[in-house]
């Protein structure tokens, strides 16, 4: 087994529980459906996570070249993972209701959600240097993202329409990334 192999098990691991999380809370939802009022930008929400856990594991691959791991790095490494499972956790209630509003969960937790997508965005960007010799364009997007997640995370009250536009935006700047770099995009040995 080589070092790739062997640190890229764990990472692969919490990454599958993320996708379990997020499927089981799709399951769960379509479960109950009568009793689940969805909302939109939620529903955004779950997809944007969703694609984060498979770019995570496709982008991993182009570590293959570090031939010496320690563990100070796969720690770090494992952090963008973890991240994401949190954020797969919190995007779905732990219990269910006779009733279940997706928009009232959403609202009372989105605070939570944005402090993890903060995390998030953080350790990209020095992952994005570290690992992967990006220039500015490795931490620009992450922390135009991060200062406005900021912004939104102390604001006492956001207009809904602000949430719709950010989910939005984020579908868009996801989508237009990937197909932007889609030759990236390749794994080959």
């Amino acid at each position: 087994m080589s070092p790739f192999e062997f640190v890229t098990v764990l990472i692969s691991i919490i990454l599958g529980l993320g996708i379990t999380q997020i499927m089981s809370g799709i399951a769960d939802l379509i479960h109950q459906w009568k009793m689940v009022r969805l909302y939109w930008p939620h529903l955004l929400w779950i997809v944007l996570v969703f694609v984060l856990h498979v770019q995570d594991w496709w982008l991993l691959y182009q570590l293959k070249g570090i031939s010496t791991w320690r563990l100070p790095g796969f720690l770090f490494q494992v952090l963008y993972p973890i991240s994401l499972f949190i954020m797969a956790r919190l995007l779905f209630p732990m219990t269910a209701e006779s009733q279940t509003d997706m928009r009232s969960y959403y609202f009372e937790n989105y605070r939570k959600f944005f402090a993890m997508v903060m995390v998030l965005t953080a350790v990209s960007a020095a992952e994005n240097i570290m690992y992967h010799n990006l220039g500015v364009e490795g931490w620009l997007v992450n922390a135009m993202l991060f200062a406005a997640l900021a912004y939104l995370f102390v604001r006492k009250e956001l207009p809904e329409r602000l949430h719709q536009v950010l989910a939005i935006a984020l579908l868009i700047i996801m989508i237009s990334g990937i197909v932007y770099n889609v030759d990236e995009w390749a794994v080959s040995p």
